[in-house]
């Protein structure tokens, strides 16, 4: 039996020094991708692991570090993308579990510091912020009028920018929104068209399978039907020119050879039937 919820959690917060609270936080793949860094440090890009995304779109990229990890160790495990992602509990404990196992198999026992790994990997990844270009000063003095008079531009000029930015960053929520749900869509509709595709091999195949039987069936009844009528034709033509003890077991094999299920009537020989496809043999 593997390790409870509780006991994952302070492994996991304990190794990658985190406050995870839930199991199901693990959906986001982040914290997967570093107890795998863990044991093997520098194979895991983690500059490009979001440890901070809520964006499912996102969650896929950290999922797609982690498959890169595991191929390029030969670890044959499947890692259930889509039920994970959904930050279900149950889904999360049980490979949460596995990897807890994994990690008690191949980790080295050397100190990990994961907050070191983590800042390394932001400091590399990160680019330059606007915040550290010096504004450009001024080094004459201004005027008095001119002094008195900048409060109450400041604060125009700080509001009509306050309100640009709030216009902008409004339609840039909205832009990543659609975004986000447009490639969730697209996500859906390719699992729905395998699923599709592969419902429609598979009863391709067994309609194969059918005919193959139902032609095996069709010669196997013309062979033995072909050889009733041989002995048909040979009792009709001997039995008046036999002698009369053979006529006798001749008329009890004609008797075999007409005898019927109960319930079942013989079609008159020129009547035709109405569907062929319905001819029962």
């Amino acid at each position: 039996m593997g390790e409870s919820r509780t006991e994952l959690l302070t492994w996991l917060n304990d190794l990658l020094q985190l406050n995870y609270t839930k199991i199901e936080q693990c959906g986001t793949g982040a914290a997967l991708c570093q107890i795998m860094d863990s044991i093997y440090p520098g194979d895991v890009p983690l500059r490009r692991v979001n440890f901070t995304t809520n964006l499912d779109y996102e969650y896929i990229q950290n999922f797609k570090i982690l498959q890169q990890v595991f191929d390029k160790h030969g670890i044959d495990k499947a890692i259930p993308v889509q039920r994970l992602m959904k930050c279900k509990f149950q889904d999360n404990l049980e490979f949460l579990q596995w990897m807890k196992k994994f990690w008690d198999t191949y980790y080295s026992g050397n100190a990990y510091d994961a907050v070191a790994r983590r800042n390394a990997s932001a400091k590399k990844g990160a680019k330059k912020p606007l915040s550290t270009v010096k504004p450009r000063v001024s080094t004459s003095r201004p005027s008095t009028a001119s002094s008195r008079s900048t409060p109450s531009t400041t604060r125009s000029s700080a509001g009509l920018k306050s309100n640009t930015s709030v216009k902008q960053n409004a339609m840039k929520s909205k832009s990543v929104n659609n975004q986000a749900a447009e490639k969730q869509w697209a996500i859906k509709k390719a699992e729905l068209e395998a699923e599709y595709q592969h419902s429609m091999n598979e009863l391709s195949e067994e309609i194969t399978g059918l005919k193959a039987t139902v032609e095996a069936l069709e010669k196997e009844r013309d062979f033995y039907f072909g050889k009733l009528r041989d002995i048909e034709v040979l009792i009709q033509n001997q039995i008046e020119i036999a002698p009369i003890e053979c006529q006798e077991f001749m008329k009890e094999v004609q008797t075999i050879l007409y005898s019927t299920e109960d319930g079942f009537e013989i079609p008159d020989q020129g009547e035709e039937l109405e569907n062929p496809e319905e001819e029962m043999f």
